[in-house]
């Protein structure tokens, strides 16, 4: 008798609060200029809803490693959210599998900051299993760089 596993759909979350205004942080996660310094370089990046643009990473097996996304919503200083769909069908294992999530920028008043709750939404686990792994420990790296940013762009302003 063959059993299917069962999917489940997990999310990662990275929950952080920034001693700055959400229209600063709102910058740096809407400009295409700043992304590319604490992410990746987004090629054909507006916040506009249903704007199409990519990333492109480490390719594995058959998949070429662009990452193809979809402004699914934007609220100015509030919420930014697009599609993330990357991988290859013939990739059912590891990294490269395919992959269909959402990815989330929530901006809320922390006393005198703003906290920014990422949630990356959609993995299929255990087909997505090596992407949530990977990309749980790569997006707490990625809002650390977010901040260092932040931080280098705030010192910058003040010195003009």
């Amino acid at each position: 008798m063959n059993r299917a596993i069962p999917l489940q759909t997990q999310s990662i979350v990275v929950d952080e609060v920034f001693p700055h205004r959400p229209d600063v942080i709102w910058r740096a996660i809407t400009s295409g200029e700043l992304i590319s310094r604490w992410l990746m370089e987004p090629k054909g990046f507006e916040p506009i809803v249903g704007n199409r643009f990519t990333f492109q990473t480490k390719p594995a097996g058959e998949w070429d490693g662009t990452i193809h996304c979809e402004v699914l919503e934007v609220l100015p200083n509030e919420r930014l959210s697009y599609s993330w769909k990357g991988g290859h069908e013939a990739n059912n294992d590891g990294y490269g599998s395919k992959l269909e999530t959402v990815v989330s920028f929530n901006l809320s008043p922390a006393g005198p900051g703003t906290r920014l709750r990422l949630v990356h939404s959609g993995f299929l686990l255990p087909t997505n299993g090596t992407a949530y792994r990977n990309m749980s420990d790569g997006w707490k790296k990625v809002v650390r760089k977010l901040e260092t940013l932040i931080l280098d762009e705030a010192a910058s302003q003040s010195r003009h």
